[in-house]
């Protein structure tokens, strides 16, 4: 039986809190009360046109099909779908058509709302009766009748579900709320239950008189369709390795953004957070890390190009698919080396009434998890025993320290608890026969736990707006899909270890207070105490060089044109614009904390940005067949994207008034120049040209094969060498439509595919190949005459007209597959994946006398399995489902074009005066941690002795490994002691309802990663972590903690003593829901109205004792995993309400 399987329901829905955002609500209930109408019959109300000449029955199904929202349920064998016919009817109802075309042949049909079913008529003299809803009738007495109430694996009542008694065309349909009732011909009677997206079942009545029925989703429907890169296509005839996501499933999450919900959804998509901060972005890895400029993949929403989706909000999309492999990939071309996420919004559909979505949730936010310094009394006592440890008296007596107390908890002091997040969204959906439309508006904020609102907050208004308009018998589509954003936003510093906010909090003494006698924040100015002179408060820090707001706009959209001057000869034009603006001030106020924290003068900041992209698509796409089973489809197309964007910035000193409010240049005053004063601007813009097609063709939808070729043109690059060209192809055969397994009862499907491909990356600044002429701050001292000074120029970067195109090359090898009577869903991938020809900046000498070029160089090799797992069944009335996912992934670098095949990290990045920790080496994996490897501590003079190679070590100092063997402690001893690219990504998910009440769980997690964290200078007068509390205090007492000393000789090289496991599995969400329209004795105004409790982030297992174990950030903005004071992601606790009409 041929099925259909519609949009997934919404099961997961946010808590109206009416005493925020009353405007929204108030215009929920405006459009509440507008829409209560009668919602008649969609057969009766929908009127169909067609000229069709010489098409098989078939093809009028598919036809009828993808111009309404009708979907046809029948047996192939009762339907003789080969037949040829023609049909010329103008504006009529679905009956009339039928009527017609099944004149004089031996197929009966009947007709439930959206659902035909289509039976052979010999059944007809069974004796039938209908239902009130059905939309035929029949007379003749039955003698048993069942009543009931039919819904979805969610307990969801299934208005419009179909009952038909087995061997008859006696049927009836579920009403609004799920409930049927049926009189049948006798009492052991079997009824037949279907709906459109969902498993059939037979259900024997056995004498009953009541029976509820829950249906499963059909995983099995083949004719499921699935975005792929310009366009769609069967799900059962995809041959790449891609993964979609449906909008529903993103909204439940409950997250600021969808690229956050898809953590643990699709094996082989790392996602990590480079802050926890409200709007911080997050880094996205698709099958390993595979080139030093970058990792994200490309974003397409609804058709256009842009660079990330946190704009959106998570209600407005309709699915995201995950383009993983080249194969999928390669119609992309030059910009999808890192994969590409195609974000399909929300449409409206033909025939429909309007529908009303409101969502909503506020939620409370708190540090899941603090880091433990040491209090003022610990502290103390490691201070002293520093000083012992390097020859001195200590600092406090025993006396002195048992007054001490706690002191002062910076962790505490830093964060806030119960942040609030709230999230509002409306929207309405719907269409005629010709126009469909769909549009929303929405609001969500989210506030910061470090500091509060008033440091750290986010906020983004939204607005979206799509429709189709069908003209001259469907010949004509034209339509837009717009989508803007309005976003606020104030943070504080994330960065590394100077431009971070937090780390202070991490290293100040205990001692230090928060205030003076007076209330002010203390200043140490004054003070001579070595764990305080030089110290500043950390809050204050913070408050002082933090005051700063930013707004962006950003509106992205297409209208577009759709031609089909014959049946199955497409011509769609596209014009896209991706445009954004932006602007941000920021106060500095005049401020002391200590002899070293200090400013003088106010400062004020001001900048302004803008841009647009410009994309024109055109695309001829034509199917056709073969001798009946040979089917085509070919492609060709070609888009041009023009990019241009300009920025200002200023500064200046001396503002009249003072504060963030008036934090405006026109409100300073400073006339003096430089240094308090500057200016800056600039233009950039980049223009790039592609061709490209696709045939797929299939035999009997059995035996697969897709190819697709682009060639890119880009103005980044030398005229030479602007054109790259990335094919690929890809196969795949559905073996269980062969005749040897078409009735197996346990393997129900089965699909083998395989595919290469080649895409690329152009990620570098415009213009590369060219020495731009720097004239700026360019001054020339000419003749004797000091203070003199000559405007001058001068080339800033070397020039390679060599530079071209970096490439990434896939193979893939999988299947997917459905056993156990379509219970259990599973897909499996293995992929080669190398990245080569990188694009990474040369290494050259001081004496150049200008910026190093880039240059191709350099490769790295991921390989990796996948695999995902999905059950899903039922106990009785309990419905359930289970996923799992994995992906293992190695990763090594080769061929890098420098003297010593290494790409250097920073210096200076974990502490003050840090040696290099990170780099890229052939053979070894991306940005690997580069250091000393410990072997323990020196528990006594005696081992010192025998050890031989640090003589200058006391016991308790930790004992570096001669790796080389030459004798001595070098760099040459250094080594790979851990890698911060994970070997397993995993997730899980566990659903299940009960009547009227619903739960879900998901998590994601990681192994096989290590994290570097640093809170600290070496030294003696830094706090500590509690962990120190198990250091070498005398023989025997530890072997794995050095001792304390004021020098910090044993933490000043970078050692493994930095490097934890990152491994970790987080409860990402935990939600219990209630839908009362389900519970409610008499009909409510709405189809669904359901309450929840949820939990995000609700506990993390790992071994990782910082704050947040899921660290994205790098230094250098190469690196990854790099914990120097964490801003970590909230636990939140939320209650949410989900109404639809």
């Amino acid at each position: 039986m041929k099925k259909l399987l519609n949009k997934k329901r919404s099961h997961h829905r946010p808590l109206l809190k009416f005493d925020l955002k009353m405007k929204l609500s108030a215009l929920f209930i405006f459009v509440t009360l507008f829409t209560l109408q009668a919602n008649n019959s969609y057969s009766q109300k929908v009127k169909i046109s067609l000229n069709l000449n010489n098409v098989t029955v078939g093809e009028l199904i598919d036809e009828i099909e993808s111009t309404t929202d009708f979907r046809f349920v029948y047996k192939i064998k009762d339907v003789n779908l080969k037949r040829s016919i023609s049909v010329n009817v103008k504006k009529e109802s679905i009956t009339t058509v039928l009527d017609e075309v099944f004149l004089n042949t031996d197929t009966a049909y009947r007709i439930y709302d959206k659902q035909i079913f289509l039976l052979k008529k010999e059944i007809e003299n069974v004796p039938q009766k209908a239902s009130n809803n059905s939309e035929t009738t029949n007379n003749t007495i039955q003698t048993w009748s069942v009543s009931g109430i039919i819904s979805d694996s969610f307990g969801q009542p299934l208005p419009g579900a179909n009952i038909i008694e087995k061997g008859t065309i006696n049927g009836t349909q579920s009403d609004f709320d799920g409930h049927f009732n049926i009189n049948v011909s006798n009492q052991n009677a079997i009824l037949v239950v279907s709906y459109v997206g969902f498993l059939s079942q037979e259900i024997s009545i056995n004498g009953k008189k009541n029976i509820n029925i829950q249906l499963k989703e059909d995983t099995a429907a083949l004719d499921e369709v699935v975005v792929v890169g310009y366009g769609t296509q069967k799900k059962a005839l995809v041959t790449g390795a891609s993964v979609q996501v449906s909008g529903d499933d993103l909204t439940k999450m409950n997250t600021a953004n969808a690229i956050q919900a898809l953590q643990g959804q699709s094996p082989g998509v790392q996602i990590t957070s480079t802050s926890g901060q409200p709007g911080e972005s997050l880094n996205v890895v698709i099958r390993g890390v595979g080139s030093t400029s970058g990792s994200n993949p490309l974003y397409v929403v609804d058709g256009i190009l842009t660079g990330d989706i946190s704009y959106l909000n998570n209600a407005d999309i309709e699915s995201i698919s995950i383009l993983k492999d080249a194969a999928s990939a390669a119609i992309y071309g030059s910009q999808a080396s890192n994969g590409v996420v195609l974000v399909t919004t929300k449409k409206g559909k033909r025939g429909t009434t309007a529908q009303i979505t409101f969502d909503q949730f506020y939620g409370l936010q708190s540090v899941a998890r603090k880091v433990d310094l040491l209090n003022a009394t610990e502290y103390a006592i490691m201070v002293n025993e520093a000083a012992m440890n390097s020859g001195k008296n200590p600092y406090f007596t025993n006396a002195e320290i048992a007054t001490l107390g706690a002191g002062t908890n910076w962790m505490d002091e830093m964060f806030v608890d119960n942040a609030a997040t709230k999230n509002y969204s409306v929207g309405v959906t719907g269409g005629s026969d010709s126009s469909v439309y769909s549009s929303s508006l929405s609001y969500f904020g989210q506030d910061g736990v470090v500091g509060g609102k008033d440091l750290s907050s986010y906020e983004r208004y939204n607005f979206r707006f799509n429709s189709e308009h069908k003209l001259y018998k469907d010949v004509v589509t034209f339509g837009e899909n717009l989508s803007f954003a309005y976003i606020n936003k104030n943070g504080i510093g994330v960065g590394n270890q100077y431009n971070n906010s937090l780390r202070s909090a991490f290293t100040v003494s205990p001692l230090l207070p928060m205030y003076d006698s007076e209330g002010n924040y203390y200043n140490t100015t004054s003070d001579s105490a070595p764990w305080l002179s030089g110290r500043s408060n950390p809050y204050a820090e913070m408050v002082y060089n933090n005051q700063n707001e930013s707004n962006n706009q950003k509106l992205l959209g297409n209208i577009y044109l759709q031609i089909e001057p014959i049946k199955n000869l497409t011509f769609k034009t596209t014009l896209g614009l991706d445009y954004y603006a932006g602007e941000d001030h920021s106060f500095s106020p005049i401020y002391e904390l200590s002899i070293y924290s200090f400013r003088t003068t106010d400062n004020t900041r001001q900048s302004m940005n803008k841009g647009k992209t410009l994309t024109w698509d055109n695309l001829l796409t034509y199917k056709f067949d073969v001798a009946e089973d040979h089917h085509f489809e070919t492609m060709v197309g070609s888009s041009s994207i023009n990019f241009d964007g300009t920025y200002i910035n200023g500064f200046n000193a001396n503002n009249i008034l003072g504060g963030l409010k008036y934090a405006w240049l026109n409100n300073t005053t400073n006339s003096q120049g430089t240094p308090l004063m500057g200016v800056g601007g600039g233009k950039s813009e980049n223009k790039r040209m592609s061709y490209f097609g696709r045939l797929n063709y299939n035999f009997n939808e059995k035996y697969l094969i897709n190819a697709t070729f682009r060639a890119d043109g880009s103005s980044n690059f030398h005229p030479d060498n602007q054109w790259g060209y990335f094919p690929s192809v890809s196969a795949g055969w559905i073996v269980s439509n062969e005749d040897f397994l078409s009735n197996s009862n346990t393997l129900n499907f089965l699909k083998l595919r395989a595919s290469w491909g080649q895409v690329g990356n152009q990620n570098i600044g415009a213009f590369q190949y060219l020495a731009p002429i720097q004239t700026s701050t360019t001054n020339y001292i000419f003749g004797n005459e000091e203070g003199v000074l000559t405007p001058g120029a001068y080339p800033n970067r070397l020039p390679n007209p060599d530079l071209k195109w970096e490439t990434s090359e896939q193979i893939n090898v999988g299947f997917d597959a459905r056993v156990l009577n379509n219970t259990l869903n599973i897909n499996f991938d293995w992929y080669r994946k190398t990245n080569k020809d990188w694009l990474i900046v040369a290494p050259i000498l001081a004496t150049a006398g200008a910026d190093a070029p880039f240059i191709n160089g350099g490769n790295v090799l991921n390989t990796g399995v996948e695999l995902a797992l999905n059950y899903n069944n039922n106990i009785g009335d309990f419905n359930y489902n289970v996923a799992v996912n994995g992906a293992y992934n190695q990763n090594e670098v080769g061929k890098i074009p420098t003297a010593d095949g290494i790409i250097h990290g920073e210096t200076n990045q974990l502490y003050n005066n840090a040696p290099e920790f990170y780099r890229s080496e052939d053979g070894f994996p991306l940005w690997y941690f580069w250091g000393y490897e410990t072997a323990g501590v020196f528990q006594t003079q005696q081992e010192i002795n025998d050890y031989g190679i640090q003589p200058n070590a006391a016991p308790g100092d930790i004992i570096y490994k001669d790796v080389s063997g030459d004798g001595k402690i070098s760099d040459a001893d250094k080594k790979m002691i851990g890698d911060p690219n994970p070997d397993l990504t995993y997730g899980f998910s566990i659903s299940g309802n009960y009547k009227a009440f619903d739960f879900s769980i998901s998590a994601n997690g990681v192994a096989g990663n290590q994290l570097v964290q640093s809170y600290r200078n070496p030294g003696a007068f830094d706090n500590y972590t509690s962990a120190i509390l198990g250091r070498w205090t005398g023989e025997g007492s530890s072997n794995t903690v050095p001792r304390v000393t004021e020098d910090g000789r044993n933490f000043a090289g970078f050692s493994d003593l930095y490097v934890q496991d990152g491994d970790f599995l987080r409860i990402n969400n935990l939600t219990l829901g209630l839908d009362l329209a389900k519970i409610s004795s008499t009909p409510l105004f709405a189809k669904e109205l359901r309450v929840y409790f949820s939990v995000l982030n609700l506990y993390t297992f790992t071994k990782y004792d910082g704050m947040d174990p899921e660290v994205g950030f790098g230094t250098g903005g190469t690196s990854s995993g790099v914990d120097v004071g964490y801003y970590p992601r909230p636990r939140t606790f939320m209650m949410g309400l989900n109404v639809k009409l």
